[in-house]
């Protein structure tokens, strides 16, 4: 069964999304992933990868993500905030990041953290490839 990630990067963070992508394109493209627009157009169109596309975050892409988690059809989501911005949208970025919580769903919100976790998936995508 394929890992399923959603990837969101607010404005500011979008150039942090590709590089950190590009670092993990080879096991991210072995993925099921889902991305809010801007993002995943730009995931699609610098590093070729296949992206289920939601409609932006302030137009109810975290909220879409939201669902897919509560569904069960989400294992990790990369969300890189900018908190130094505010958004218009900040409940919906609340709502996901605790429905993350509620539903036991690891949540990386900056690059350190965001690469610990794609870092063991990666790990244990290999190991289970060689068992």
């Amino acid at each position: 069964m394929k890992t399923r990630i959603a990837l969101i990067a607010h404005d500011k963070k979008k150039d942090d999304m590709i590089t950190l992508a590009g670092e993990y394109r080879d096991f991210l493209a072995t993925c099921e992933l889902t991305a809010t627009g801007t993002t995943g157009g730009r995931l699609i169109n610098e590093l070729g990868l296949a992206v289920e596309r939601k409609h932006s975050g302030p137009f109810g892409g975290d909220l879409q993500i939201g669902s897919l988690l509560v569904e069960g059809l989400i294992d990790c989501v990369i969300f890189l905030r900018d908190p130094m911005t505010p958004q218009p949208h900040e409940p919906d970025i609340n709502a996901l990041v605790r429905a993350c919580d509620v539903h036991n769903v690891a949540c990386a919100t900056n690059l350190a953290t965001a690469h610990l976790v794609l870092s063991q998936l990666q790990t244990q995508a290999k190991a289970a490839a060689v068992a």
